[in-house]
């Protein structure tokens, strides 16, 4: 019997037009033979409750309603017959343009204790683009079919854009376009997202909040914002135009695409999945439309276009099963230093772990330099020390680089914080007892098998597997925006 656990994971995604949770159960397998040291991998992911897919419950244009939220999680838990301490990891995302919500944060805090001890408790555009690709199942799929393919995820805010290049990340992008940046009640047009109102002006369209719904200028405002998505994927047509409908850099796009997906709520009216309507506002928005403009452009007739596994329920699912990764097994941390969340990371850089003649003349100055800039008059800031580490070091080399680090942490560490180091090579076990003997009785994290970047944050979970791992999460851009 070689599974080690089954654990349950929760994903909730709150986005500009719907909020939905996944439930799913992931199974950790010991994959070295007997007697080895363990080594623990994700062997299995399942989805085992979809929640209903509710409308985001708003108070106002900028504010959301978390009474409303509560309820309806609340609602789902019981459906689903789990309770929040049957989960030990998740996800909660506040997504698209409901992530830029004057009172999202106090959202995000407020179900922040529904994921278990551990949760992310964001999502930028690079790391909601990435989920949604993969809950889609767009990554198995570019995989399976050795090509590269740009899966869309169009929302009611944004299009978030993730290339995948025979199933390995290749880039993201994200623009403001969506179903709901346009929205209409009662024949007349009551709300205008100001990206949309820019773009209409400079495509010469009339539309003003107050206006009655005209049909033809809408379809035009449509047909705009595909014209966006496309010139995106190309790199041709108004690039500035484009560029300013960013939220984020566009794409780098070092090979062309061979075939495009979609997800998120507006793609099963582009895949004509949808409800079976005549009434182009069914949703009060402009979804119904723009799907139809996307299905009608130049996307259908430049790209192959592929129909994935999942489309609007993709970035929940993503949130739900894909976000936690694992460390190695052979990790030290002291007790009650976890979890953490939302930490960013320094990386030093290969020039400063230079070792010469068994000794890291460079770590010490470098670490200490690069804390510095995480300090305030309050104190510093928890950080996570990422290095590339070394491939089977002796003993030696183990006990000098552990002294290195913690001649470098001395102020760190004196500032009463818990020393963070993720190592991408198999060390972290022997690195992190060596720095526990040479600073003292400090609470110390050391990981390994993460590769980590300038500019991630790292959310490090409770010890899984009989604490011989923990979930990992990487975020770039984090942090609500």
């Amino acid at each position: 019997m070689r599974t080690i656990e089954k654990i349950l994971s929760v994903g909730i995604d709150i986005g500009t037009t719907t909020t939905q949770l996944v439930f799913s159960r992931i199974t950790l397998e010991n994959m070295a033979g007997f007697a080895s040291v363990p080594r623990i991998a994700i062997v299995g992911k399942e989805v085992i409750y979809r929640s209903q897919i509710y409308f985001t419950p708003l108070l106002s244009n900028n504010e959301i309603d978390y009474g409303g939220i509560l309820s309806i999680v609340d609602a789902e838990y019981k459906a689903a017959r789990i309770g929040k301490s049957d989960l030990s990891t998740g996800a909660v995302i506040i997504t698209g343009e409901t992530s830029r919500k004057n009172n999202a944060d106090k959202v995000l805090r407020m179900l922040s204790g529904y994921a278990g001890d551990f949760v992310v408790a964001a999502a930028g555009p690079d790391l909601e683009a990435v989920l949604a690709a993969k809950g889609a199942g767009v990554q198995t799929l570019s995989k399976e079919l050795k090509n590269t393919i740009a899966n869309l995820d169009i929302g009611g805010g944004t299009t978030n854009i993730a290339v995948f290049r025979r199933g390995q990340l290749a880039d993201t992008t994200c623009a403001d376009i969506g179903g709901r940046l346009i929205r209409v009640e009662k024949g007349k047009i009551i709300y205008i997202a100001p990206k949309v109102q820019w773009l209409a002006e400079r495509k010469g369209i009339r539309l003003a909040v107050g206006d009655a719904a005209d049909m033809a200028r809408l379809r035009q405002i449509a047909g705009a914002m595909a014209d966006v998505l496309r010139d995106l994927l190309r790199r041709e047509g108004d690039q500035a135009l484009a560029a300013h409908m960013l939220t984020v850099s566009g794409l780098k796009l070092g090979e062309p695409i061979d075939a495009i997906t979609f997800s998120g709520g507006v793609a099963d009216l582009i895949y004509g999945s949808g409800p079976n309507t005549a009434d182009p506002f069914v949703f009060g928005d402009l979804g119904v439309m723009l799907g139809a403009a996307i299905r009608g452009s130049s996307l259908f007739k430049d790209y192959k276009v592929l129909k994935p596994a999942e489309t609007i329920r993709a970035t929940v699912i993503g949130a739900g099963i894909h976000t936690m990764e694992l460390s190695g097994s052979t990790i030290e941390y002291t007790d009650k230093t976890l979890p953490v969340q939302n930490v960013p990371i320094i990386k030093l850089p290969p020039e400063d772990e230079q070792e010469v003649n068994g000794v890291y003349p460079h770590i010490a100055g470098a670490v200490a330099k690069k804390l510095s800039w995480y300090k305030s008059g309050d104190g510093f800031h928890t950080v996570a020390l990422s290095l590339k580490g070394a491939l089977n070091p002796p003993y030696k080399q183990i006990q000098s680089l552990a002294s290195a680090l913690c001649e470098g942490l001395e102020d760190y560490m004196n500032d009463n914080k818990t020393v963070i180091v993720v190592v991408e090579t198999d060390m972290a076990k022997a690195l992190g007892q060596a720095m526990r003997i040479r600073c003292g009785s400090r609470r110390i994290v050391c990981i390994d098998s993460v590769n980590v970047e300038n500019g991630d944050y790292i959310d490090i979970g409770m010890p899984l597997s009989y604490g011989r791992v923990v979930p990992v999460v990487i975020k770039t851009l984090a942090l609500n925006v």
